[in-house]
C-alpha cells in the first residue's frame, strides 16, 4: 500500500505540472522581412525607356546586384511570419545602355485598358436596350 501511495504522490504532481506546462505561452517568434518591398503600384510605375535613376526612384536600389552582369537588377522580398506566412517575391529588371528594356518576375504590369473596362458604364437613354418597351406596367406615384 505504501508503494501505491508513493507512486500516486509522484504521478499526480507530475501530471499536473505537464498539464500546466502545455498551457503556458509559447516562445515569441519574430516576423522577418528581408529585401526590397515590391508592390503592384511600383511595377505599374515602371516603363520601358526609363533610366537607372528613374527606376531607382520608383523601386529603390536593388539589394542584389550581379557583379558579372551590370545590365540586370534583381529585387527579392521575403516575409516570414512563423506559423502564418512564408512569402517570397522576385523581380528582375534588364537594362541596355542604362535604359530599362524589360522586366520579369512575380508581378505583371496592370493594363490601363483592364482598369477602364472594370469601371461601370453609365447607361444612355438613346441606347436600343432602353428604347424597348418594358413588359412591366408603369408605376404611378
Amino acid at each position: 500500500m505504501n508503494k501505491t501511495l508513493a507512486a500516486t504522490l509522484i504521478v499526480l504532481p507530475l501530471a499536473a505540472v505537464l498539464c500546466v506546462a502545455c498551457s503556458l505561452p509559447r516562445v515569441y517568434r519574430l516576423s522577418v522581412q528581408q529585401g526590397n518591398v515590391i508592390t503592384q503600384e511600383m511595377i505599374d510605375g515602371l516603363k520601358p525607356g526609363m533610366t537607372r535613376e528613374q527606376v531607382a526612384y520608383v523601386m529603390g536600389q536593388p539589394v542584389i546586384r550581379n557583379p558579372f552582369d551590370e545590365s540586370r537588377w534583381d529585387y527579392v522580398y521575403t516575409l516570414r511570419v512563423p506559423g502564418f506566412v512564408n512569402e517570397t517575391v522576385k523581380m528582375s529588371l534588364f537594362f541596355t545602355d542604362d535604359v530599362l528594356t524589360h522586366f520579369t518576375g512575380d508581378f505583371k504590369p496592370s493594363d490601363a485598358e483592364d482598369a477602364d473596362s472594370e469601371k461601370p458604364v453609365a447607361s444612355d437613354s438613346t441606347t436600343p436596350d432602353s428604347a424597348e418597351p418594358s413588359s412591366d406596367p408603369p408605376v404611378e406615384s
